[in-house]
């Protein structure tokens, strides 16, 4: 059987931790940052932790964890 590829796309945009926790990054803050209020760019701002329901299927595109 040949093996189990993992999603590049998921590969780029999610890492996990140590405790098993994925992060991720926020999105929206790419372009058209000009209307954006610099609060909700500052929010945007650092990583967060995944929900435990979208994190069964991020493990599932990246089966090497």
């Amino acid at each position: 059987m040949p093996k189990m590829k993992t999603k590049s796309g998921a590969k780029k945009r999610f890492k996990f931790l140590g405790s098993g926790a994925i992060k991720r990054t926020h999105s929206h803050l790419r372009h058209i940052l000009t209307k954006k209020t610099t609060k909700q760019k500052r929010n945007l701002r650092g990583t967060e932790i995944i929900s435990s329901s979208d994190a069964k299927r991020v493990r599932a595109m990246m089966p090497t964890q």
